[in-house]
């Protein structure tokens, strides 16, 4: 934890803090991972399904048949499941958010420490240096240089500078410059309370996957309603004066009909995402940023602190012609001391040149921003005369043509980052500075690449992503980093040269992969043309310059140790900084949107064949042929243990838009064949009124193989590509059933007859129909709207 010398205002004293702390004055900020643990438990337990489970459970009971209300072992089930997955995924969150949070400097008793946002008490003064984000309300009290980006408020482009006195709001951060402000106002009186806190909630919205599944779902409620009237009606009125049968028969067509396990699996798939990410310190702060990256055709990645280190270490002073090198490294002592929040390239050379002895007075600074590329100070130099000495690209502050440009741009094209140090024509606060400017040497830095960018950038390239690397840096410099990673190709154009036009920039961008001297006006410009020729956009980064075009991006995603700024608006933070997460957020995206696509198509066809079968059975007006243990098992190996199977396995197939259209066009036919088959079914194999419960069960029975043999092979269709596992998992439901149909013990326990060799013939033999049927659709549909047709996943790949 770091201090400073103690300034002239030391801020509150610790009595002072708990007093206002007593007093409730204190920056309380809603839940980081958004429903506390009560909130949760309630929305898992009191939902539309289980009530409607519920009923049908107490009415089941009242007839006694306690194996009937086996389907209410879904309540719990939904309820349980759905708690602890959240609950997992609420406790990652919050561990991980407490890592990743903003920490403001807080000067109290005269020392200036970090402690969390939470801990900011009225009339705390907080300190802000470049990157920072202002987290409260507040009234400038120092001010250092300083200029604040309000855009994200405001959305005026142009950073604004402040003077003491002026009033900062939070959710705008520091371009330059630093300052220190009094805090007037906390927790859910200032805009951080809705910006930063909402800015990592656990949400379920704007995404298009959970959009689809809720118009699937007001569609089915809309049809469940009038047709579940109709069954209770037309039931009671075939079972006389036997109630019970009426009771059983209504459950029996009404509980399928309800989606029960397409939210539940939606849910946990979602938090099973956060979770598994999490165990690679990634830190999703928007739930749907995973079905985002799921869609993501281009990735715009930063070059520094993204494909190269953060850190940089000093390589070499080369003097210009003429020039004093140890005049030059007493200036750069001079200029690396006059900074009080120094960039990773001045730390760098602070620690090659050491501290001044004694330090010049300064008159005026310029702190580094991305928009100029320089930075400097005006000095009283050791003669009394003032003397303007400015760091920063050489091909900014050299004159086109000039030897030292060129020099500078040979070096640079080795990929090595170059700084030119000279003397200034104007001091730097006036308004034309820095003027003409007198080279006086070259700075070379290393840059480290990250061991893992160049494995991270071919997986991307071999997923069909797009890569476009986007830096302030000198162009040839950006240029030659991405060629020795050997994925990204083509020259590297400087952004300074790019047309002006909107139609002219945007066909620029599109064609071509990596850009230098990039302003961050230009990276948000660039992410909004890139979207407007329709593509999906990921931008990673971490310095201020990067917030515009994160926020703007489809998905941001911010380094850990970046600026706090760029992780307040970030969806997805890299705690680490590890690049090469990326791959496996882009992989757990795939795998629960493509998966959830996947048993989507089960719960449809269940939800359809239920309430065609429950329409038909009214329309005939004959009593319903399954009882509600039939319809219970029957969900236990074609839907549910499958589709909970299937919604965990790989899946590298990028997310496309229309999730509804697809699910529509296996899920509506597929279950129109199984309801319409099944009533078939019924009316051949259905004894005359009065046979007896014995036919009846008989009958039953023919028709629940009718109904499990086709919706197995819907399983079949749905769970292509097959991997060995997906084969077994077809062949393990098949065995089950044939178990469960051909035991005594099950055949009692689960009121099955398959006594009547007739009637079990006629169920098969229509079931098998069903199956042929099905694969028609399957093909049929990919023939129709250009879909794969694939059976079998190669060796090695994902399915």
């Amino acid at each position: 934890m770091t201090t400073q010398t103690r300034p002239a205002d030391p801020g509150l004293t610790a009595q002072q803090v708990a007093e206002r702390v007593a007093r409730g004055q204190r920056n309380d900020l809603p839940p980081r991972s958004g429903r506390s643990t009560a909130e949760i438990v309630r929305a898992n337990v009191f939902t539309r399904i289980n009530a409607i489970l519920a009923v049908l459970l107490v009415l089941v009971l009242s007839t006694g048949s306690w194996i009937n209300g086996a389907f209410g072992l879904l309540i719990i089930a939904n309820s349980v499941i759905g708690i602890v997955q959240e609950l997992r995924a609420k406790r990652t969150l919050d561990s991980l958010a407490v890592v990743g949070e903003a920490r403001p400097r807080i000067r109290r008793d005269g020392v200036a420490r970090e402690y969390g946002r939470e801990e900011i008490v009225l009339d705390d003064l907080v300190e802000v240096g470049p990157g920072d984000q202002v987290v409260v309300d507040g009234e400038l009290i120092e001010a250092d240089y300083l200029e604040v980006d309000e855009s994200l408020l405001t959305g005026e482009a142009d950073p604004e500078p402040k003077q003491a006195g002026d009033e900062v709001m939070s959710g705008s951060f520091v371009v330059s410059g630093s300052g220190c402000f009094r805090a007037t106002k906390v927790g859910g009186a200032s805009y951080a309370a809705q910006l930063t806190a909402e800015a990592a909630r656990f949400s379920l919205v704007r995404s298009e996957l959970t959009k689809g599944i809720n118009s699937i779902l007001r569609v089915i409620t809309w049809v469940l309603v009038p047709v579940g009237l109709a069954t209770v009606w037309v039931q009671l009125s075939h079972a006389g004066e036997d109630w019970r049968r009426a009771i059983l028969a209504m459950a029996g067509a009404l509980v399928p009909m309800v989606p029960e396990g397409l939210v539940l699996l939606t849910a946990v798939a979602f938090a099973l995402g956060v979770i598994r990410l999490g165990r690679r310190n990634c830190l999703v702060q928007e739930l749907p940023a995973i079905e985002g990256l799921a869609r993501v055709d281009v990735v715009c990645a930063d070059k520094t602190g993204t494909l190269t280190e953060n850190g940089m270490t000093f390589g070499e002073l080369r003097p210009a012609a003429g020039a004093d090198e140890d005049a030059v490294r007493t200036a750069l002592r001079q200029l690396a001391a006059s900074d009080p929040r120094p960039n990773a390239s001045m730390r760098a050379i602070a620690e090659a040149v050491g501290a001044p002895d004694p330090a010049w007075p300064v008159l005026a600074k310029a702190p580094f921003t991305s928009a100029k590329k320089w930075s400097g100070s005006t000095f009283v130099g050791p003669d009394g005369a003032p003397v303007s000495w400015v760091i920063g690209a050489p091909d900014v502050l050299a004159e086109q043509g000039e030897s030292v440009a060129s020099e500078a741009e040979r070096i640079a094209s080795s990929g090595l980052r170059v700084l030119l140090v000279g003397t200034a024509q104007h001091p730097v606060d006036d308004p034309d500075a820095p003027g003409a400017v007198t080279a006086q040497a070259l700075i070379v830095l290393n840059q480290l690449i990250r061991p893992d960018a160049a494995e991270t950038l071919a997986y991307f390239t071999g997923q069909g992503v797009g890569l476009k690397v986007i830096s302030g840096d000198n162009a040839a410099s950006v240029g030659a980093v991405t060629r020795s990673l050997g994925v990204v190709s083509g020259t590297a154009v400087d952004a300074r040269t790019l047309p002006e036009d909107p139609e002219g920039f945007a066909s620029a961008v599109n064609d071509t992969d990596v850009f230098g001297r990039v302003t961050p006006h230009q990276k948000r410009a660039m992410v909004a043309a890139l979207q407007s020729r329709g593509h999906v956009v990921a931008m990673t980064g971490d310095g201020v310059n990067d917030v515009l075009a994160l926020k703007d991006a489809d998905l941001g995603v911010a380094m850990g140790s970046g600026a706090s700024a760029t992780r307040a608006v970030a969806k997805i933070v890299l705690l680490d900084d590890r690049f090469a997460t990326l791959p496996h957020v882009v992989a757990e995206g795939r795998r629960v949107i493509g998966n959830i696509e996947r048993v989507a198509n089960l719960f449809l066809t269940k939800t359809i064949y239920s309430a065609l079968l429950a329409l038909l059975v009214v329309l005939w007006r004959v009593p319903f042929p399954f009882l509600p243990i039939h319809i219970t098992i029957t969900g236990w190996f074609t839907i549910g243990i499958p589709a909970f199977l299937l919604s965990l396995a790989p899946n590298s197939e990028r997310a496309r838009p229309g999730f509804v259209q697809r699910v529509l066009r296996l899920g509506v036919p597929a279950g129109v064949i199984v309801g319409v088959l099944t009533f078939v079914t019924y009316l051949l194999v259905m004894p005359p009124s009065g046979a007896g419960e014995v036919a009846m069960r008989q009958a039953s029975t023919a028709t629940l193989a009718c109904m499990i043999v086709a919706a197995t092979w819907v399983l079949a269709v749905v769970a292509r590509p097959y991997r060995w596992w997906k084969v077994a998992l077809v062949l393990a439901s098949a065995l089950a059933y044939l178990l469960i149909f051909s035991w005594p013990f099950t055949q009692s326990l689960f009121l099955l007859d398959v006594g009547n060799a007739a009637a079990m013939s006629t169920g098969l033999f229509a079931g098998l129909a069903g199956a042929a049927l099905i694969e028609l659709v399957w093909w049929a549909r990919g023939a129709l709207f250009a879909e794969p047709r694939v059976f079998w996943t190669p060796r090695g790949a994902d399915a």
